[in-house]
């Protein structure tokens, strides 16, 4: 492939994010390519893709399998998901055919990357579908290895006094501090579950061998009620649109928490820390007050 071929989004999201190291593994993106399409003797089948991190060529493989070659910076990440594609071993997750050491590379199925789940209308169906991919996923003991929801527990709370100094709004002030002791009251148990800790709408394409199957996992060991957030938050805008926020946002938790058999009070409280994670992560960003999305979410949750 062509240096010229790189998405130009991609090639700013390493530079932003990872400095020299990322703009270096930019420009060696060509010849990765090079090497790992010959030493899997594949053939490319269509236009480069990205996302944030990773980037995408569609390929053919010897016997005429149709497949993509995923490429991204070495780093905990791509492990963890490694780990996790070998874990669920194709079962409602994108199957992962063959993967390079050296450099991350990975060659996965190719799914229908044009159809998403946001594709359908009726929210209660595709709320009903994701759930169900959902507790499919999650009935998977995470493997050893993982980073745990414990630590990542403790580590948030540990933010937690600087973060709140930052808020300017008292209300806001008070909403961290509940989303902190929420989490606190929980972080003894932290579950053990194989989380996908991405799972939305945008992240499950339709595919040949299941109508659908998730892709872009993040996985962490963990209670499933902290992997909630990303489906309750699908397609947001719309959902403000309509003028029923903490109608749909109900309604989405209520199907999430019925198919994967999760108590809703804890589910609830392992969401508000994933509200947490969210504001500390934004205001580490340099933001002074909650993002109105999560004020709703957690409004919402109250009632459960």
């Amino acid at each position: 492939m062509a240096a010229g071929e790189i998405p130009q989004r991609l090639v700013a999201s390493y530079a932003t994010g990872f400095g020299e190291e990322g703009r270096a593994w930019i420009a060696g993106v060509p010849a990765l390519a090079a090497h790992l399409l010959e030493r899997w003797q594949l053939l490319r089948d269509g236009a480069v893709r990205s996302g944030q991190a990773s980037l995408v060529l569609p390929v053919l493989r010897h016997d005429g399998t149709r497949a993509v070659l995923k490429l991204q910076l070495p780093r905990e990440e791509t492990t963890a998901a490694l780990t996790g594609l070998r874990a669920w071993n194709g079962d409602g997750m994108v199957r992962l055919l063959d993967h390079d050491p050296a450099s991350s590379g990975m060659l996965l199925e190719r799914l229908d990357g044009a159809r998403t789940l946001a594709s359908i209308d009726d929210d209660d169906v595709a709320m009903g579908i994701l759930a169900d991919l959902h507790a499919r996923l999650v009935a998977v003991p995470a493997p050893q290895g993982l980073r745990g929801l414990g630590d990542v527990a403790a580590a948030m709370l540990e933010q937690v006094p600087q973060a709140v100094a930052r808020l300017t709004d008292p209300a806001d002030r008070d909403l961290l501090r509940g989303w902190a002791s929420a989490v606190a009251e929980l972080a003894d148990e932290p579950g053990d579950r194989l989380l996908h800790w991405d799972l939305h709408y945008d992240n499950v394409l339709a595919a040949q061998r299941e109508p659908w199957i998730a892709i872009d996992p993040e996985p962490l060991a963990g209670d499933p009620g902290f992997d909630l957030w990303p489906a309750l938050d699908s397609r947001w805008d719309d959902v403000v649109a309509k003028g029923e926020p903490l109608r749909v946002v109900g309604r989405r938790f209520d199907l999430l928490t019925d198919a994967l058999g999760l108590d809703r009070a804890r589910a609830a409280g392992w969401t508000l820390g994933r509200l947490l994670q969210n504001a500390l992560w934004d205001i580490e960003d340099g933001e002074q007050r909650l993002a109105p999305s999560a004020v709703v979410m957690a409004e919402a949750l109250r009632h459960r």
